[in-house]
């Protein structure tokens, strides 16, 4: 099982708002699982209102659709989904004309009561869309001994995949 520790996320986000920072790329975040945690993460580190546009935390569908996520998308693939994912990492992209858009939904440790036939407990899809170009994952955590684990674990994943991207793309 892989481990999660909060200071050791906390630095490596650190190292990223400071590498997006040096480099000049924005970002924002739709989320609904983490509850706007990795936006919280990256105003942790000072000069980040040079980099984070804004965000938005879309914990009810319906809040998804008023920030751009297509209802179709959620009626067709449900609300845990890649696609709904995708959409919002789009969606919040476009909303703020940023560089780098990161959307994700899923289940913590229970069901979701408003989604049921849709909710899986651990299991988490995120998005990262940059320059136009969207890559998506999804995580299966095992069970953690409360929200905050699950925020950070998921937070972690976003993160450890958003800098392979970057190391990839021409900065």
């Amino acid at each position: 099982m892989k481990l999660y520790d909060e200071a050791d996320i906390r630095a490596k986000y650190t190292e990223l708002t400071r590498l997006l920072i040096r480099n000049g790329l924005t970002i924002t975040t739709m989320e609904s699982a983490t509850a706007g945690q990795i936006a919280s993460l990256i105003t942790d580190t000072e000069g980040s209102s040079a980099i984070l546009k804004g965000a938005f935390v879309t914990y009810c569908n319906e809040a998804k659709i008023m920030q751009g996520v297509p209802a179709d998308v959620i009626e067709k693939y449900t609300v845990y989904s890649k696609e709904t994912a995708e959409a919002m990492a789009a969606a919040c992209a476009k909303a703020y004309a940023a560089d780098i858009g990161i959307g994700v939904t899923g289940t913590m440790g229970n069901t979701d009561p408003a989604n049921p036939e849709a909710s899986e407990p651990g299991k988490v899809y995120f998005a990262i869309w940059i320059q136009g170009d969207v890559h998506s994952y999804l995580t299966e955590l095992p069970v953690m001994p409360d929200r905050l684990a699950y925020k950070l674990a998921v937070a972690e994943e976003i993160r450890e995949k958003l800098t392979e991207l970057l190391e990839n793309v021409s900065l």
